[in-house]
């Protein structure tokens, strides 16, 4: 089922166009939604939330006209914006009770579900605290927390990592993932980081200059490849030569011991497992390789030269065993 559907959609600045002809379904669960600075991901998801009506085109959230029922829209919607917007001389406690009331919750209900709120995004005891006392990282939960206090059906996560050091990102993206698995609330988020959303996103949706490139499953666009990667202790030379004495296709890779086999040989794996029996060495790694989202952009940029950046984290393993 999708969450959110377009046919057509476009809008223009002048001779701008920041969404150009979008026709893409997003099904529910959590949706990354990658392109660069310009892409036209911040135009979208203002027309979604029916704040900006487009040039031409429909868009349906939660099956909702975005353009004549953005109102309905917001009330079932949450968003999280990427840049500061804060009040900081107010508890996250005050904060997030007010955007309640704002959303139409009584003031005790809001009380609860503000005080609920912030035991979930790890904020319970420091909710009295002045926002301005707070690190960047508590910051990003308390924007967290108010795109979830009203008890959404789907948020929008705009970059919400931004600013966080490794464990920050680690506990946000754990964060993330319970609100879709433990809450059922749909995410679309957008991000840079290409490791990030392999590790959380569903679905992947690629948009650069306002055009749609590619939406596709997570498991599709990271599934096995025909290559299994080696790593042995040591002789990695001896070990190569014999296999390849088999006919098999053989890439030294960049570390020592490391090595990549074409799996057009059927019997790759055996004559590894044969061969370091042999030379009585260590075999530390014996895997078949998973293709990475960065593979996409490197397949785009041949036909299409988009202007996504490459990933500046590192990505997490994306190799299964042989």
């Amino acid at each position: 089922m999708a969450t959110i559907s377009t046919h057509a959609l476009t809008r223009s600045f002048g001779p701008v166009t920041a969404v150009s002809d979008l026709t893409v379904e997003l099904p529910t669960g959590v949706v990354g939604l990658v392109g660069a600075n310009g892409a036209g991901k911040s135009t979208l998801i203002k027309m979604l939330l029916g704040l900006l009506p487009p040039t031409s085109g429909t868009a349906t959230i939660l099956g909702f006209d975005c353009l004549t029922e953005g109102f309905a829209i917001r009330e079932r919607v949450g968003y999280m914006p990427e840049s500061d917007c804060l009040p900081l001389d107010v508890s996250a406690t005050e904060f997030l009770v007010h955007m309640a009331r704002m959303s139409g919750l009584p003031t005790n209900a809001a009380r609860e579900r503000a005080a609920d709120t912030l035991r979930h995004v790890g904020l319970y005891e420091e909710r009295y605290r002045p926002i301005g006392t707070y690190s960047t990282g508590m910051k990003q939960r308390v924007k967290l927390a108010q795109a979830l206090v009203h008890d959404p059906q789907l948020v929008f996560l705009d970059e919400p990592t931004n600013g966080l050091d490794p464990a920050g990102r680690d506990e946000m993206l754990g964060l993330i993932a319970r609100v879709s698995q433990d809450f059922g609330i749909s995410v679309v988020v957008t991000s840079h980081l290409l490791g990030e959303l392999e590790r959380i996103s569903d679905h992947i949706v690629v948009i650069d200059g306002g055009v749609l490139r590619r939406s596709t499953s997570t498991a599709d666009a990271t599934q096995v490849s025909g290559t299994l990667l080696v790593e042995v202790t040591d002789r990695a030379d001896e070990v190569i030569a014999r296999v390849r004495d088999h006919g098999a296709a053989v890439q030294p890779g960049r570390t020592p011991g490391t090595f990549a086999i074409d799996l057009a040989a059927a019997d790759a794996a055996q004559w590894v497992v044969s061969a370091v029996a042999e030379l009585e060495v260590g075999l530390v790694r014996l895997q078949r390789k998973r293709h990475q989202l960065a593979e996409i952009f490197a397949d785009d940029a041949s036909s299409a030269s988009p202007t996504i950046p490459t990933p500046t984290a590192p990505a997490t393993p994306t190799e299964e065993p042989a």
